[in-house]
C-alpha cells in the first residue's frame, strides 16, 4: 500500500476516533488516505486549537489525542498547543506534514528543521526516513506519548515518502502495565506515616488519573488524614468529603497553605512542581515529605524528600492501605486520626465561599458567577478554564466532586486554551455539559474555531468573562509596584452580535439574576453558545489584601 495510507492504518491499530487539524500541499497524500478511514478528521481553523483540542481529548480520555498541521507555519503554529499538552501531562501525538527529502539539504521554500523545534517541547520527536519505519514510528510515539507521565510526541512525514509503496503492517498496539512499588519502600511509607502527628496528603494531577485517586481516598479515610489538591488536582477527594480541605495555589496564603505550614509530614502523591513550586508551601523545608508519584523526584531544595514511593500510584497506595491494614486493624488503631478536628477549618472555608453567593452588585462578583456556576453544573460535568484571572478565582473557589471534571492549563499556562479545549473535551465525553471560562482576552486568542463547534453542532457553552484588560497581568503587577501598572486596556466586540455573526447563540449578562437562566438556556441549544458577563476585578485586590490577612483562628 502507499505510505500513507500505511499511517492511517496505524493509528487505526492505536484506536484512534479523531484527529484535529488543518490540511495542506505536504500533507495532502495523509489527508486523502484519511478518506477511507473510519477516523473522523476534525478540521479546524488554527492548528494552535486542534492541538488544544487534541489536548483535552487526551486528558479525558487517557489515549493520546491526535492533532495534524502541515509544514512550515502549519509546524510552527501547532507548538503552542503541543508545549500546553507536554508540561500540563497530557497525552498528545502530533503529525507534521515535510518537504521533499530531496530539497531538505538545502535552503528550499517551508523548509526547516521541526525536528530541532519540536525536541525541547516534546517526550519525543522523530521524522520518518524510510517508509517501512512507519509502523515503529507510530507505535513508539504513542507508547511514549501515553506512558507516564504522558506528555506530547511528534512524527514529521516528509511529502515524497508518504507516495511511495510499501509492504508493511501496523504493529499491535499492546497496553503494558506500569511497575508496582517497592516493597520495602511502601514500607518505610507506612513508618512515616504512623509517627506522624500532624500528617496532610497534598493531592496533584497524577493523584486524577489511571484510577489512583480510589486508592486515594481510600487511604484518606482508612487514615483520617485530610486531603488539598492543587489546581489541576481537583476531584482527588470529593468537595463534600470530610477529608477534604480544597484547594491551594494562589500566591498568597489561603487557608490550605496556613493548615499545611503545620503538617509535620506532607504526603504528595501525583504532586507535579511544574504545577506549583515546593517553595510556596515549604519555605522552612522543615516538614518530612513522603513522595509517591509514577516516577522519581524532582530534585528542588524546598521539597527534600524523606522517602519515595516509585511506581504505578494506584498500586502504590493500594499496597500501602494493605500495609496499614496488616499493621493496625487488628488493634483497631485506624484511623490513626479523628478527622472530625478539621470540621472547624471546613466550615470556614465552606463559609468564605459561600459569602458572595447571593451579592447583587454588577458587573458581577467572580464568587457569585462561580457560585452559579457551580449549582448548574452536575458532579461529572466539564468546566474547561483558559489562563488569566478567572483562573484563580477558578482555582480557589470552582470544587469538584469528581475527577477530570475541571481543566485547568496550570503547567505550560497557555492563553487560549479552554474555548478549543472544550471541543475536545465534547468529542470525548458527549453525554457530559462543557462548559468553557474565558477571559475577554484569552477567549479572542481562538475565537476562529467557534465556527469549528458550530459545523460540528456541538454544545458547548463558552462563557466568557468582560473587563477590557488583561486583568491577571494588572492584578500582579499592581501586587509587585504598589498599584502601578503597564498599559493593559483594550476594547471588545459586542458579543451577543459576534455570536450571531457565527450563527450561535449568545447573551450578554446585565444583571446578576440572569446568569443562571440564561447557563440553562445555553445548554438547551442545538449548537455552542456564548455568555458574556462583565466582572468586577476590584475584587482581585481585596483578595490579595484579605488572604494576606488570614489569620488560622479555630482550633486544630
Amino acid at each position: 500500500m502507499k505510505a500513507s495510507d500505511l499511517v492511517v492504518k496505524c493509528l487505526e491499530a492505536e484506536g484512534v476516533e479523531h484527529i484535529f487539524g488543518l490540511p495542506g500541499e505536504e500533507n495532502a497524500d495523509v489527508m486523502i488516505s484519511l478518506l477511507d478511514s473510519k477516523i473522523r478528521f476534525v478540521l479546524c481553523r488554527h492548528e494552535q486549537a486542534a492541538a488544544f483540542m487534541a489536548d483535552a481529548y487526551g486528558r479525558l480520555t487517557g489515549k493520546a489525542g491526535v492533532c495534524l498541521a502541515t509544514l512550515g507555519p502549519g509546524a510552527t503554529n501547532l507548538v503552542t498547543g503541543v508545549a500546553d499538552a507536554n508540561m500540563d501531562r497530557a497525552p498528545l501525538v502530533a503529525i507534521i506534514g515535510q518537504a521533499d527529502t530531496k530539497r531538505l539539504h538545502k535552503e528550499s521554500h517551508q523548509a526547516m528543521d521541526s525536528i530541532a523545534m519540536y525536541k525541547p517541547i516534546t517526550k519525543w520527536a522523530q521524522s520518518v526516513v524510510h517508509p517501512g519505519n512507519v509502523p515503529e514510528v507510530v507505535r513508539k510515539a504513542f507508547k511514549i506519548a501515553e506512558a507516564e507521565k504522558p506528555g506530547a510526541t511528534l512524527i514529521e512525514l516528509p511529502e515524497d515518502l508518504m507516495k511511495e509503496q510499501v509492504a508493511k503492517k501496523p504493529m499491535e498496539a499492546r497496553k503494558t502495565r506500569r511497575p508496582g512499588a517497592d516493597h520495602q519502600a511502601v514500607r518505610a511509607a507506612a513508618d512515616l506515616i504512623a509517627k506522624a502527628k500532624n500528617p496532610m496528603i497534598l493531592a496533584g494531577n497524577g493523584a486524577i488519573r489511571k484510577r489512583a485517586a480510589k486508592q486515594l481516598r481510600r487511604l484518606a479515610r482508612k487514615t483520617g488524614i485530610p486531603v488539598i489538591n492543587t489546581f489541576m488536582g481537583k476531584g482527588a477527594m470529593p468537595r463534600n468529603d470530610p477529608h477534604c480541605l480544597f484547594t491551594m495555589g494562589l500566591q498568597a496564603k489561603d487557608w490550605a497553605n496556613h493548615a499545611i505550614d503545620d503538617a509535620d509530614l506532607v504526603i504528595a502523591i501525583g504532586y507535579d512542581l511544574v504545577e506549583y513550586s515546593p517553595g510556596a508551601w515549604n519555605k522552612k523545608t522543615a516538614k518530612k515529605i513522603l513522595h509517591i508519584d509514577f516516577t522519581a523526584a524532582e530534585v528542588d531544595d524546598a521539597y527534600p524528600v524523606t522517602a519515595e514511593v516509585v511506581g504505578d500510584i494506584a498500586d502504590a497506595l493500594w499496597q500501602l492501605n494493605e500495609e496499614l491494614n496488616r499493621r493496625f486493624s487488628a488493634s483497631k488503631k485506624l484511623p490513626l486520626h479523628k478527622i472530625a478536628r478539621w470540621g472547624k477549618l471546613r466550615a470556614k472555608i465552606l463559609e468564605d465561599f459561600a459569602t458572595e453567593k447571593a451579592d447583587s452588585s454588577f458587573p458581577m462578583k467572580p464568587q457569585r458567577v462561580l457560585w452559579d456556576v457551580r449549582e448548574v453544573l452536575g458532579p461529572s460535568d466539564i468546566l474547561l478554564s483558559d489562563v488569566g484571572a478567572h483562573k484563580m478565582w477558578i482555582s480557589r473557589y470552582y470544587q469538584c466532586d469528581e475527577p477530570n471534571t475541571c481543566l485547568i492549563s496550570n503547567g505550560f499556562c497557555s492563553m487560549g486554551f479552554a474555548l478549543p479545549g472544550s471541543i475536545g473535551a465534547k468529542l470525548a465525553c458527549p453525554d457530559k455539559r462543557v462548559l468553557s471560562i474565558s477571559g475577554d482576552a484569552g477567549f479572542l486568542m481562538n475565537i476562529q474555531d467557534l465556527e469549528t463547534a458550530a459545523r460540528l453542532g456541538l454544545n458547548i457553552v463558552a462563557m466568557v468573562w468582560v473587563d477590557n484588560e488583561y486583568g491577571l497581568i494588572k492584578w500582579k503587577q499592581q501586587n509587585q509596584f504598589a498599584g502601578k501598572h503597564s498599559e493593559l486596556a483594550f476594547s471588545n466586540p459586542d458579543f451577543e452580535l459576534l455570536a450571531k455573526a457565527f450563527g450561535v447563540w449568545g447573551k450578554t449578562i446585565r444583571k446578576p439574576g440572569e446568569l443562571k437562566p440564561a447557563l440553562e438556556l445555553a445548554f438547551k441549544q442545538k449548537g455552542p453558545a456564548i455568555i458574556a458577563v462583565p466582572v468586577d476585578y476590584a475584587e482581585n485586590r481585596k483578595l490579595t489584601k484579605r488572604l494576606g490577612e488570614l489569620q488560622l483562628d479555630v482550633q486544630i
